[in-house]
């Protein structure tokens, strides 16, 4: 009887001594992970699976999984909901590497288990979301989204998550709605403000609501001021409202910016003004940071004629001409492109017109060429 009694003592005593060290082991793989030392991780540490615990596979298994290693983090995961199947962690990580290969449905079943495992994990509802969306069961992927929303430490993703998918499904009016409930549920300092912000500023202007699209443009320029897509955004929506002495001061700011070499992409060269539908056509107005006195011509403002299909089947543009200077001309002639072929329609500006005249003429003057 002592001699069985002091066998299990010491049976417990080797089951704690193990129990603390697959946590150790656990312990270090985490380290590992967190410091994004994934090949170390699964080279020291994975020839020992039988030996490791639930947390230690789990870990394992993570580290295969940010090193794109599909079947050994599916086969980790599953040893570690063997050994302890009441972890949501590892369903969690299994369902994301089953999206990640196409198994939405079977992901499904993964974030399903996590979430009744712990139904409070924000993470969970989006990874069920995102198998929903994936298979256009779009109703289901918002549903969860939501979900998601509601719970403690929600990121950004799936607030704007929403909104997307309305986009897709060309619902401009409930997501507008939903980037308002982004508005109210993103931090300030969240990367995806601006995205939020920005998509408001957009549909806004688009549903004719030009007041509510000046205010989160101005928003945007007052949280990001070297942010100068904001700028021109505003812009438009100043051009719009035909108030274009409110659009002079942001313009001002965008040629000091051009000045300091502030601008990249596009905008180092020119900035849209106006966008806006002609019959079954687009026109895009844009205008050139190129200015002064010059030996060679240059384009100032541009008017892009494009189709459904987004291309351009004319412009027409403001040109510097040396010669009409030289006779005593205008500085600017309105000339055109159509193809390859170049027309001039006589009318001339000067280097700074009224946007309302410039584009009154070269309307009528696309309206000749396109006939």
């Amino acid at each position: 009887m002592k001699m069985k009694h002091s066998v299990m003592i010491a049976f417990l005593i080797l089951s704690s001594l193990i129990t603390l060290a697959q946590d150790k082991t656990a312990a270090i793989l985490k380290d590992l992970c967190d410091k994004k030392q994934y090949k170390t991780a699964t080279s020291q540490y994975a020839s020992n699976s039988k030996e490791l615990s639930a947390e230690a596979l789990y870990y394992v298994g993570l580290a295969y999984y940010f090193q794109e290693d599909d079947n050994n983090c599916l086969n980790f995961l599953n040893l570690s909901i063997q050994k302890n199947p009441k972890d949501p962690r590892p369903y969690y990580i299994k369902g994301f590497e089953l999206n990640y290969v196409l198994k939405y449905t079977e992901a499904l079943a993964c974030f399903s288990t996590a979430i009744s495992l712990n139904p409070k994990e924000a993470d969970y509802y989006i990874g069920m979301a995102d198998s929903y969306s994936s298979l256009k069961k779009f109703d289901e992927a918002i549903a969860n989204y939501k979900k998601a929303t509601q719970q403690k430490n929600c990121s950004s993703r799936a607030f704007i998550a929403i909104p997307q998918i309305y986009m897709g499904l060309k619902n401009e009016k409930k997501a507008l709605e939903a980037y308002y409930v982004a508005k109210a549920g993103v931090a300030k300092t969240s990367d995806d403000y601006s995205h939020i912000l920005s998509n408001i500023g957009i549909l806004e202007s688009k549903m004719n609501n030009e007041v509510k699209a000046e205010q989160s443009f101005l928003e945007m320029i007052t949280l990001y001021p070297n942010d100068f897509d904001p700028y021109t955004k505003l812009i438009q929506v100043y051009y719009k409202m035909r108030d274009y002495d409110k659009a002079k001061p942001y313009k001002e700011k965008l040629y000091e910016a051009h000045k300091k070499g502030l601008l990249v992409g596009d905008l180092a060269d020119k900035f849209c003004i106006e966008q806006f539908p002609w019959k079954d056509k687009t026109v895009s107005v844009y205008e050139r940071f190129e200015e002064g006195a010059k030996k060679d011509i240059y384009e100032k403002h541009i008017f892009y004629v494009s189709n459904a299909e987004y291309k351009v089947e004319l412009k027409v543009q403001t040109e510097y001409s040396p010669i009409s200077i030289e006779l005593g001309g205008p500085e600017f002639l309105l000339c055109a492109y159509k193809g390859d072929s170049h027309y001039n329609s006589g009318v001339g500006f000067s280097a700074d017109p009224k946007y309302q005249h410039l584009r009154a003429a070269a309307l009528e003057f696309i309206e000749k060429l396109m006939k």
